[in-house]
């Protein structure tokens, strides 16, 4: 990570005072209704690429307008994640409406809201940062901004060094794995400043789009080639797990069949069906990465209560024309935490490399 970058980070986190405004809603009303605005074609935000927002040498800072009653509505239960309208104002440019919601798992809202079952979060917000989610294509919208049809702004509220995410993906396509790109931002709501964020990169087609041209595949969350009982799962399941080509008449015969001929090969063949679906040095390089950053909560942590075993945090893709399936990492909000001791019990990372505890 360039030192500019980190320059940059401490930078913002002296200064709160320069973000732009835009004279459109100065002195709105705080129920405003959120206007339809056209652009008129010569915005930054339609001409440039993904590459501007995630610009590892630049702070950029994002403002949210949402009227009251719909901040109200999303502070009062945020783990309900509902979209509200508001706008979006970015370098003077006003996209408006949007939508606009929290966004997290179980983490991400421990200690950050009233209920009191951490396991079923619920209640309203007590953190002043949640993650947030901004749908630019809310309402039927095309306009993409930036080649993106969402943003992501993480709150990194359990990470005291605010660089888990960045340095995390960072590393792992420095290694030659698809990745997510992440670079912080400074969040402004309502005029009033929020922390600084971990702006990371939706995995969704437009992040397939901008690294594969074999690019109308399959995109699935959160879904193993075969279940802790060693076989491939229902068809539903994986049609149920797909973030890419939902609705349609899908084909998911490649997950599974590599699911099928790996429960079928006994170990010494097992290389041979890796090499016929994934790129070795790739997979590899991902065991590497997850490991010397301590990600034990990601594909190679399995969670069981009783009978029902499952893994999170990745996702797939495969290359339809090529054959070929990438696994992509996810949530690093709680990698680098066991580096030196087990500060987290959970994934503390305690066998050694092919060994399974109870």
């Amino acid at each position: 990570m360039k030192l500019q970058a980190a320059i940059c980070v401490i930078t913002a986190l002296l200064c709160f005072g320069c973000f732009t405004d835009s004279a459109f809603i100065e002195n709105q009303d705080p129920d405003f209704v959120v206007p339809m605005i056209v652009p008129s074609g010569s915005e930054k935000y339609l001409s440039e690429s993904s590459d501007y927002i995630f610009d590892q040498d630049k702070l950029h800072t994002i403002e949210l307008k949402i009227p009251g009653s719909a901040l109200s509505r999303l502070d009062k239960d945020p783990s309900a994640e509902e979209y509200e309208e508001g706008m979006l104002i970015f370098e003077g440019d006003t996209i408006s409406p949007v939508g606009i919601r929290y966004k997290g798992s179980i983490g991400a809202y421990v200690g950050c809201l009233s209920g009191s079952n951490v396991f079923n979060p619920s209640g309203f917000k007590t953190c002043t940062k949640l993650s947030m989610k901004i749908k630019i294509n809310w309402d039927g919208r095309d306009d993409k901004f930036f080649k993106l049809k969402k943003l992501q702004l993480h709150s990194q509220n359990h990470d005291k060094s605010q660089m888990r995410e960045r340095l995390g993906y960072w590393f792992f396509r420095e290694m030659g794995v698809p990745a997510p790109r992440s670079v912080h931002a400074r969040l402004v709501v309502n005029d009033q400043y929020m922390g600084l964020f971990a702006l990371t990169e939706q995995i969704d087609g437009r992040f397939i789009k901008y690294r594969y041209t074999d690019d109308d595949g399959n995109l699935y969350k959160e879904i193993w080639p075969l279940s802790k009982e060693g076989e491939p799962y229902p068809d539903q399941a994986y049609v149920d797990a797909l973030k890419t080509n939902e609705g349609e008449s899908v084909n998911i015969d490649l997950i599974k069949n590599f699911g099928e001929m790996i429960a079928a090969t006994d170990i010494d063949q097992g290389r041979d069906i890796l090499e016929s679906r994934m790129d070795i040095d790739e997979i590899i390089s991902y065991s590497i990465v997850d490991r010397t950053i301590r990600h034990d909560d990601g594909p190679f942590h399995w969670y069981c209560n009783g009978n029902n075993c499952s893994n999170h945090n990745y996702y797939w893709y495969e290359e339809p024309n090529n054959e070929r399936l990438h696994l992509i990492p996810w949530d690093l909000d709680n990698a680098f935490e066991n580096i030196i001791s087990n500060e987290n019990v959970i994934t503390s990372i305690a066998d050694e490399w092919g060994e399974v505890s109870n």
